[in-house]
C-alpha cells in the first residue's frame, strides 16, 4: 500500500497548529461573526429586507378571499383583459394573485396608509418585483405571503415576475397604483 504521506502523519489534526494557521484561522472567525451581527443590523435597522408571514393556503381558498376582496372594492376594469382594479380601505387586506401569465388583480392604494398584501401562486413558482423599489418575494404555490405595506410615494408601480415560469413570462406584469 502506498501514501503521500506515511499513516502517522495523515492525521493532520494531530500536527501542532503553526503561529500564521492560527492567525488567519481568528482572523477568518472574527469576520463571520463580524458579518453575521451585520446581517441582523440590516435586517432589523436598515429596512432593507421585508418581514413576511407565510401560511400555507389552497389555490381554492386563495383564490375565494382574493375574488370576495374583487367584489366588494372594485372601482373600475382597465386593460384589454377586463382587469379589475381594486381600492381597498386603509388597513384592510389587499390579495393578489399570480398565475399564468398574469398578476390579478391591478391595486390602488392611499399614500400613507398601511395595509396587508397577500400573495400567492395558482399554478407555478413566480417572482413579485414591484419596479422601481425593487422590492423582491418568491411567490410559491400552496403558500400564502402576507406583506405589510405602507406606500410613502405615489405614482404607478409596476410589478414584474422575475422567475422564470414558461413561454408567456416576459409579458407577465401587473400594477399598483398609489394616490
Amino acid at each position: 500500500m502506498s501514501a503521500i504521506l506515511p499513516p502517522a502523519e495523515r492525521l493532520w489534526w494531530k500536527h501542532p497548529l503553526d503561529r500564521v494557521e492560527g492567525t488567519w484561522i481568528v482572523i477568518a472567525f472574527i469576520w463571520c461573526m463580524i458579518m453575521f451581527a451585520m446581517m441582523v443590523g440590516w435586517h432589523i435597522y436598515g429596512k432593507q429586507n421585508l418581514s413576511t408571514e407565510t401560511y400555507k393556503t389552497t389555490p381554492e381558498l386563495f383564490s375565494k378571499k382574493a375574488q370576495d376582496v374583487v367584489d366588494k372594492y372594485t372601482v373600475r376594469k382597465e386593460t384589454d383583459k377586463e382587469i379589475p382594479v381594486v381600492h381597498p380601505p386603509p388597513g384592510s387586506d389587499v390579495y393578489l394573485v399570480a398565475r399564468l401569465w398574469d398578476w390579478w388583480p391591478i391595486i390602488e392604494l392611499e399614500k400613507d396608509k398601511t395595509y396587508k398584501l397577500h400573495l400567492t401562486s395558482m399554478d407555478f413558482n413566480h417572482g413579485f418585483s414591484l419596479q422601481p423599489v425593487n422590492i423582491n418575494i418568491q411567490v410559491v404555490p400552496g403558500y400564502e405571503h402576507v406583506v405589510k405595506v405602507t406606500p410613502n410615494q405615489s405614482g404607478t408601480f409596476s410589478i414584474v415576475c422575475n422567475e422564470f415560469c414558461g413561454i408567456g413570462h416576459a409579458n407577465m406584469a401587473g400594477r399598483i397604483y398609489v394616490k
